[in-house]
């Protein structure tokens, strides 16, 4: 179990939150059990009633944080319908989590296209099979759908459906969390007035 805690030196050191998170992850990596790219996804509806739910980065660099999903999901239509989101990675094995907030875009078609290529080609049958987030009246019914696109695409590539797709986070908040005896956590905050913008840091009270 990671005991070290944020210097000040160590913040100093990291200009941009990107390069603090990658070094996060990558003993995240070495450490969690399970799934260290694993993050809680919040949007709102319509109406602005909360939601969460777990999933998958999938890539990140300065633009953002990639994840994909079903734009006829209930998180696809609360993401395009705000265009913003919050992310939190909890890493249990390192006592640390790192939270984000900001805008979402989505992912090019040729980005999409890739990542949808280097999945499994069951997640690709998934991907048509599944009506994600609507009424399922019976396993049966979805196994049906299942061997339906199976067959269809018996032979050569998958096409990726054209309501399957990814969103990036772009974050303009990202806080940087680490576990304090007698809950004096350290708590360390990046933020910007948007992408390109200049980074500003700072130290919070736990």
């Amino acid at each position: 179990m990671a005991q070290a805690r944020l210097t000040d030196s160590d913040l100093e050191a990291a200009v941009d939150p990107f390069g603090l998170f990658a070094q996060w992850l990558a003993e995240a990596e070495r450490s969690e059990p399970n799934d260290p790219n694993a993050l809680s996804l919040a949007t709102v509806d319509a109406d602005g009633l909360p939601n969460v739910r777990m999933v998958l980065l999938k890539g990140f660099d300065e633009r953002g944080f990639v994840f994909y999903t079903n734009f006829e999901s209930q998180k696809g239509t609360e993401l395009l319908g705000s265009m913003k989101a919050a992310m939190c990675f909890h890493w249990k094995s390192l006592r640390r989590q790192v939270r984000l907030r900001g805008p979402v875009s989505v992912v090019s078609d040729e980005e999409a296209d890739a990542y949808y290529a280097s999945r499994p080609r069951g997640s690709r049958i998934g991907a048509w099979a599944s009506h994600q987030s609507r009424p399922l009246e019976s396993k049966f019914a979805l196994e049906k759908e299942v061997a339906r696109y199976t067959a269809k695409y018996a032979i050569g590539e998958i096409p990726r459906p054209a309501h399957w797709s990814g969103f990036r986070l772009s974050p303009t908040y990202v806080e940087f969390w680490k576990d304090g005896k007698f809950r004096l956590h350290d708590r360390f905050v990046f933020t910007r007035d948007g992408e390109g913008a200049p980074w500003t840091t700072a130290r919070f009270y736990p």
